[in-house]
């Protein structure tokens, strides 16, 4: 983990242990550790990648643990979950997470992140063109390769 990464990981453990004594949540170890485990992640992760993650660290937790906390997570902000396909939902971490957008590529479940600054003008245009502050949005393009 780079020093940026650390500043990250530790600006999101503050920010949890805000939201669980504001909301009367209990601050337990397992749910630091899950963050802790989510922010050192690079890119996008599955329930079941973290589940394996937690075990290969000798961290075990259920799997409703996971589950519970990744909602309590995105409360506040620092998880974001993708819906790619019908199948399974992904998540990454979502602070200080740069502005991107998918490729989801159908027939090997690939996710390819990418930014494209036209999509930043497009966003500005809109919010002028209709008097309105766009707090986020998603665009993902679902493709193959070509033979």
């Amino acid at each position: 983990m780079n020093n940026i990464e650390k500043v990250s990981a530790e600006k999101a453990k503050d920010i949890f242990t805000s939201f669980l004594a504001k909301n009367k949540h209990r601050k337990t170890p397992e749910r630091f550790a899950i963050l802790k485990a989510i922010y050192s992640y690079k890119g996008h992760f599955e329930i079941e990648d973290l589940h394996a993650k937690m075990n290969e660290a000798n961290y075990p937790v259920s799997k409703a643990t996971l589950y519970n906390t990744v909602e309590l997570l995105m409360a506040c902000d620092l998880v974001a979950r993708h819906q790619f396909s019908k199948h399974t939902a992904h998540y990454e971490k979502s602070l200080s997470n740069k502005q991107h957008d998918h490729i989801i590529f159908v027939d090997t479940d690939d996710v390819k992140e990418f930014c494209d600054p036209r999509i930043q003008n497009i966003k500005r245009t809109l919010e002028e063109l209709f008097d309105i502050e766009i707090l986020h949005h998603s665009l993902n393009f679902y493709a193959r390769k070509k033979k």
